[in-house]
């Protein structure tokens, strides 16, 4: 499976399978038992950054992993597994904060974020912001408070040959498929959004600090 953002954080969206899975996962990583979170995210990779279902510290297994002070092969397995360095929790933590706080000195340089790429500050929350809001109108017939909408920060840890990042939407049947173009200021996110049972449903956007335009559509 390629790379994803899971932004689900309610449960009214999911079957009861995927909800006793999830909450396994965020269980096992809360409670330190780090033998079973690792075989679990290594069963389902697509929730390696998956947060707790109505939960409100937005702590991913890797925030558990900083927070608890977890032996330096667990963290490495997690990266290896895909986990983000630069997703922060609902107060601007990153993992590496956490176990700066926590005194857990042995974690600080695996969590050390390692940006591949440069988009200043502004330009990124800018394109971010603009971003969100084409989404919202997107799917402004779907449960919106039932989703995290896509962090891009995480994107700076890819290289300019990685492949999109993938949104699933549920009930879209489809989602936003999505990747940073270029560095710097100049810097333009390209979105290609579909829903798989509605024709001619594909649009494609290129997003900029100043806005969004739509450059293409039919094209699923």
């Amino acid at each position: 499976m390629g790379i994803t953002w899971d932004g689900i954080t309610g449960a009214d969206v999911l079957d009861d399978a995927q909800v006793a899975s999830r909450h396994a996962l965020t269980d096992a990583a809360r409670d330190g038992d780090w033998a079973t979170m690792l075989d679990l995210v290594a069963k389902q990779s697509r929730l390696v950054d998956a947060t707790r279902l109505g939960g409100t510290s937005l702590y991913t297994p890797l925030h558990q992993a900083a927070y608890g002070g977890a032996p330096k092969e667990v963290v490495v397995a997690l990266l290896q597994l895909g986990a983000s360095r630069m997703l922060r929790d609902a107060h601007g933590a990153r993992p590496v904060d956490l176990a700066g706080r926590r005194g857990h000195r042995h974690l600080v340089d695996l969590l050390t974020p390692q940006p591949r790429r440069f988009v200043p500050d502004e330009t990124l929350r800018d394109i971010q912001r603009h971003f969100h809001e084409m989404i919202r109108g997107r799917i402004a017939h779907l449960r919106v408070d039932s989703l995290r909408l896509p962090e891009l920060e995480p994107l700076l840890e890819l290289d300019a040959q990685a492949e999109r990042v993938w949104f699933a939407v549920p009930g879209m049947y489809g989602g936003f498929g999505y990747a940073l173009r270029n560095d710097g200021a100049a810097a333009v996110l390209v979105s290609e959004s579909w829903s798989r049972v509605a024709g001619g449903s594909g649009q494609r956007h290129e997003i900029t600090a100043q806005g969004s335009t739509l450059v293409d559509e039919g094209f699923v």
